[in-house]
């Protein structure tokens, strides 16, 4: 019965959300890659959303992912009052470590810090011609196993014709070429096989390669 109550909650939610930004069902589902069928379930309470499903969502209607995963029934532990303007990683961090420890399956902390050590590692692979070459001979064919057409993925895509353009300086090509590596690279902070949550620290990878471009 609590599940159901969630579910109404989301699917009330999206509702108004959609209704704000005057998006249909099957645009919406454009925009997110989820098939039109999925989200009227969600929508209708009749399916339990997936935190893949959450993170295209939020990515989509640009609302916080705490926010999603409270009206989808995941268990959050701790929430600001009043996020600051540039809380939008940190309240996602939170929904993926109460979720982790919801979860079962990956017992290690999740952060940001770890995530940021393994892009900088990755900066300077992608600074070698293995690292370049990996790239380009990899990324097509990781983007067809994920499956995906969401946002996370269109920005990923963004990122990549950069990167083989070369459109940039050294260190905005380094700062992308680290995380088109870290997107590729199955074994990063959550692994890629723990699907759907193993691309959940690649979302804000992409995230804090986005911030760290807008600064320059």
């Amino acid at each position: 019965m609590a599940e159901q109550r969630n579910s109404n909650t989301l699917g009330l939610l999206l509702r108004e959300l959609l209704k704000e930004r005057s998006l249909s069902m099957r645009k919406f589902s454009e925009l997110t890659g989820i098939d039109t069928a999925t989200i009227s379930r969600i929508i209708n309470g009749k399916r339990k959303a997936t935190p893949q499903h959450l993170e295209n969502f939020a990515d989509c209607l640009s609302v916080p992912l705490i926010n999603l995963f409270e009206a989808a029934g995941y268990p959050i532990e701790h929430r600001q009052e009043e996020p600051e303007p540039d809380s939008d990683i940190h309240t996602s961090v939170d929904s993926i470590q109460a979720f982790l420890k919801s979860s079962n399956v990956y017992d290690d902390e999740f952060s940001v810090a770890n995530v940021e050590q393994k892009l900088e590692s990755y900066g300077f692979y992608a600074q070698t011609d293995e690292g370049k070459n990996s790239i380009l001979k990899d990324f097509d064919e990781k983007i067809k196993s994920v499956g995906s057409i969401g946002p996370f993925i269109s920005k990923l895509k963004e990122l990549y014709e950069k990167f083989t353009l070369g459109k940039g300086t050294i260190f905005e090509l380094t700062v992308i070429g680290s995380t088109l590596l870290y997107f590729i690279i199955p074994v990063d902070v959550i692994p890629d096989y723990l699907f759907p949550i193993g691309y959940l620290d690649d979302a804000i990878a992409v995230q804090l390669t986005t911030k760290a471009l807008l600064k320059k």
